[in-house]
C-alpha cells in the first residue's frame, strides 16, 4: 500500500482519519486552482525534523509564502551547520540536563554549543549585511542569511533560491532575536523592520487572489496569515492541523468555522481541521498529495 492508498482510504475510516482524508483533498484543490498558498508553522516543527520536509516543498514550490515563529530560523541554521538535535524522553532528569549544559524540547535535546556556534555565524551574517543595507524587513534579512547557506536541506536556502517569502512576526522572541538585539547595540542604525513586512504581505494579495492556508500548529503564525487574507475577502481553502482544541478560546485551537466569523476564511471555503501530532499527520497528508499532484501532472 502507498501512502497515497493508505490516506485514501481514511476516508472510510471515523474520527481524525476521515479529516486527515479531507485535508488531503482540500490541499490538492488549492493547487489545482493555482491559489497563493501560505505554509504557517511554528518553531517545534522544525525542532521535531520536519525542517527538510518543510525544504523540500518549497523545492517543489508548493507554498509561495513561509510564515513562522523565531526558533525556526535560528535552528535551521544551526542544522545547516551540521548541530544534532539528540533524541532523549520526556521523562529525563532536567537537573542533570542543565548542568551537562544540555536543553530539553519535549523528547529531544539541543546542547549550549549549538547556540554558542550560532551566535558566532549570526555576528558575521549580520556583519556582511549590514555593510550592504542598514535598515531591511525581516523578509529580505531572511532571505540574505538563506542566500549565505548552502544546505539543500534548509529552509532559509530553498526559500531564498526560490523566491518564497518567509514572514516572521516575533522575530525578536528568540536567540535569533538576542543576536539582532547584541548587533545592534554595537551599530544603532542598523534595524529589522518588521511593519514593513506587513506591507508587503497585505500588498501582495488582491481580492482577485485565491488564496490557501495549510497552517501548522497555530500560534502568531497562523493570526499573521489568516489577517492578511482577512483584508483581501479571505482565504478560498484551509487546512488547520494542531493539538490544540477549540474550548480553551486560543487562536490555535481556534476553528475554520470560527474564521469564517470574522471573514478570515470566506463563507463557502472548503477547509478541514485536523486534531493530533503534526509530526504524524502532517507527512501523511502532504506525501499523499504530492503522489496524487504528480500523476496529475502539477509538479515541475
Amino acid at each position: 500500500m502507498t501512502v497515497e492508498q493508505l490516506v485514501d482510504s481514511f476516508g472510510n475510516l471515523g474520527y481524525q482519519s476521515i479529516e486527515l482524508n479531507e485535508a488531503a483533498k482540500v490541499v490538492l484543490k488549492m493547487k489545482r486552482d493555482k491559489s497563493k498558498v501560505f505554509l504557517t508553522f511554528t518553531s517545534n516543527m522544525v525542532t521535531s525534523g520536519l525542517r527538510g520536509l518543510f525544504a523540500q516543498l518549497c523545492k517543489l514550490q508548493i507554498p509561495n509564502i513561509l510564515v513562522t515563529t523565531s526558533g525556526s530560523i535560528e535552528e535551521d541554521i544551526m542544522k545547516s551547520f551540521g548541530e544534532d538535535f539528540e533524541i532523549s524522553n520526556f521523562h529525563a532528569d532536567d537537573t542533570a540536563l542543565h548542568e551537562r549544559g544540555e536543553n530539553r524540547v519535549g523528547n529531544l535535546v539541543i546542547r549550549n554549543e549549538s547556540y554558542m556556534k550560532f551566535e558566532d555565524l549570526m555576528n558575521k551574517f549580520l556583519t556582511e549585511i549590514y555593510a550592504k543595507k542598514k535598515r531591511l524587513p525581516v523578509s529580505e534579512l531572511l532571505k540574505e542569511i538563506g542566500l549565505r547557506l548552502n544546505d539543500e536541506n534548509s529552509i532559509l536556502f530553498q526559500a531564498a533560491r526560490n523566491d518564497i517569502p518567509i514572514y516572521c512576526p516575533g522575530i525578536a522572541d528568540s536567540s535569533f532575536g538576542f543576536q539582532l538585539f547584541m548587533f545592534q547595540q554595537k551599530n544603532p542604525d542598523f534595524i529589522v523592520d518588521t511593519i514593513k513586512d506587513m506591507e508587503r504581505v497585505v500588498t501582495d494579495l488582491s481580492f482577485d487572489d485565491k488564496k490557501g492556508l495549510i497552517s501548522l500548529g497555530g500560534s502568531i503564525s497562523k493570526h499573521y496569515a489568516i489577517f492578511a487574507a482577512l483584508l483581501s475577502g479571505g482565504f478560498d481553502y484551509a487546512v488547520y492541523m494542531t493539538t490544540s482544541h477549540a474550548t480553551s478560546g486560543s487562536l490555535s485551537g481556534a476553528t475554520t468555522q470560527e474564521a469564517k466569523s470574522w471573514g478570515k476564511l470566506k463563507d463557502d471555503a472548503q477547509a478541514a481541521t485536523v486534531n493530533g501530532d503534526v509530526c504524524i499527520t502532517f507527512p501523511l497528508m502532504i506525501t499523499s498529495v504530492l503522489d496524487k499532484m504528480k500523476k496529475e501532472g502539477l509538479l515541475e
